[in-house]
């Protein structure tokens, strides 16, 4: 198992005990059903047990590493006991194992089939967001596949606003956040790629939406740092000098900063709004507060 799953196993014995499930016992132990699954009867059919029993030995798996087995008996319990309050908390703690085991698909599909079985209850919040964790999860790194990261930030809006006083909320903000950086830092590496090669108009393109619909992230110094490159090697003075006067008034601190404006010096120009442009718009509206 991983560190992750080891974390996520944690969260499970705390969802047991919410769910108020007595711990089990071990293998060797006389504590009764533990004894009928591991000796005598260790090949009786799942049938002859009650949901109590196959709920705990799955749980006993789960906490042991075993998730499959884990899986495989919460998914018995919601087979052979279809409408017990056994099965409902079987079905999520489905959910959470698949994710365990990083099995995203199946996870989302246990969550959502819980949501859609029991969209009051309890745990209807922990389901919603292990569904969109099982999205977040697979966005780690910025060159994948952007849809799940959209499909990510979907799901965990749910979650923040179906579910404002949840436990559930606050770390669905910070990965919302994280998960908006993500999507910023694909546009600044396909900038950054066509500036490396020259082609300006494409690079200032990734850069500005950058700037104009994730300036909240921590990308947007080195996208404005960027734009002073780019127009700069179009000779777009104006553009320019206005994005590194943004840059200076929201960014000055930075390596970014200094940077563009030892670019703008070096061609003896200042950092300073000039011209008009989409970038004039910005600074009007951000530095100036003129709306209108």
């Amino acid at each position: 198992m991983t560190g992750r799953s080891r974390v996520f196993l944690k969260t499970a014995t705390a969802l047991a005990l919410v769910l108020s499930v007595s711990a089990c016992g071990n293998r060797g132990g006389g504590d009764g059903f533990f004894a009928n699954f591991w000796g005598s009867k260790e090949e009786a059919p799942l049938e002859t047990f009650g949901p109590e029993e196959i709920y705990k030995r799955a749980e006993f798996e789960l906490e042991s590493g075993d998730v499959d087995d884990a899986v495989r008996l919460f998914s018995e319990v919601e087979r052979l006991y279809p409408y017990s309050e056994w099965a409902k908390r079987a079905l999520i703690m489905q959910a959470f194992s698949y994710h365990a085991d990083r099995d995203y698909e199946n996870s989302r599909a246990s969550a959502q089939r819980f949501l859609d079985f029991y969209p009051a209850d309890d745990d209807a919040p922990y389901a919603q967001y292990l569904l969109a964790i099982s999205y977040y999860d697979q966005i780690d790194q910025v060159g994948r596949d952007q849809g799940l990261t959209f499909q990510a930030l979907q799901a965990l809006r749910t979650v923040i606003e179906r579910y404002p006083d949840s436990e559930y909320a606050k770390s669905s903000v910070l990965k919302f956040d994280l998960a908006f950086d993500h999507l910023a830092g694909k546009e600044m590496e396909i900038g950054r790629y066509y500036l490396k090669r020259g082609h300006y108009p494409a690079a200032i393109n990734r850069f500005r939406v950058v700037v104009e619909e994730f300036q909240t992230t921590t990308h947007t110094a080195e996208a404005l740092h960027r734009l002073v490159e780019s127009y700069l090697s179009l000779g777009l003075t104006d553009e320019a000098q206005t994005a590194g006067a943004i840059l200076g008034h929201n960014f000055q601190s930075t390596g970014f900063y200094q940077d563009s404006y030892n670019l703008l010096k070096g061609r003896g120009l200042e950092p300073e709004a000039a011209g008009k442009g989409w970038l004039q718009d910005i600074y009007r509206q951000v530095i100036r507060g003129q709306w209108l």
